[in-house]
């Protein structure tokens, strides 16, 4: 006897409806994509029916602290903080499963995510091409190696997203943007998390603001903290 198909389109109807408006989530370009967008695509064959679930999926069997995709929520309410433009050039760091960099490359004129996992980056590599984003590139780099030189080709860049924790934002990074150009991350430490975003005001100002709380997986090899100050 058969199993009955999980009804993916229910699934991600409730998933928008009851996890991300509630988020505050409420941008109508962002809320089309996440129900256009096969999220189920992305997650690996033995998590597919948990992936418009309210948690973090592993992207490894057995599962390997810090390779998961974000909940969907989170997901979407870093999106909705980017405000794409056709016109931007984006950089990711920590591809994942490629998911967050395909959701990007919809809005983006072009999007370069890095990957320190090669197993990653290959699967990041496979989902986008099934996708048809033709317009998102993935790199097998420890981003944070030598002053973000992996980064460095495609600058300067309009948004910036840090797809993991990080004790501080790296001012090497900062520099990478273009005026008027903005960096996401989620900062702090495991107790406490804030979504934060950096805008480069001019040449040598910057300033940020801090609009939610969450606790992500911290990125790999990124600097501890300074003294450095917004």
């Amino acid at each position: 006897m058969s199993a009955t198909a999980f009804d993916f389109e229910k699934a991600r109807f409730n998933m928008i409806e009851q996890q991300i408006r509630p988020w505050e989530v409420l941008d109508a370009r962002v809320l089309a994509l996440l129900g256009q967008l096969k999220r189920e695509h992305f997650v690996p064959e033995a998590y597919r029916a948990l992936a418009l679930a309210d948690l973090e999926i592993p992207l490894s069997q057995p599962a390997v602290e810090g390779e998961c995709m974000l909940a969907p929520k989170v997901e979407a309410r870093t999106l909705q903080e980017l405000d794409l433009q056709p016109q931007h050039n984006v950089l990711e760091i920590g591809a994942g499963s490629g998911y967050m960099a395909a959701l990007m490359g919809r809005l983006a004129q072009q999007v370069l995510t890095l990957e320190i996992n090669p197993r990653l980056a290959d699967m990041a590599r496979h989902n986008l091409a099934r996708a048809g984003l033709d317009n998102v590139r993935v790199k097998t780099a420890d981003a944070a190696a030598h002053r973000f030189a992996a980064c460095v080709d495609a600058a300067p860049y309009d948004v910036i997203v840090l797809s993991g924790g990080v004790a501080e934002v790296p001012t090497d990074l900062l520099e990478l943007l273009r005026v008027g150009g903005r960096l996401f991350a989620f900062v702090g430490d495991e107790v406490v998390m804030r979504a934060t975003v950096v805008t480069r005001a001019s040449e040598a100002g910057y300033h940020s603001a801090q609009p939610w709380d969450i606790v992500v997986p911290r990125l790999r090899n990124f600097p501890e903290p300074t003294r450095f100050q917004f």
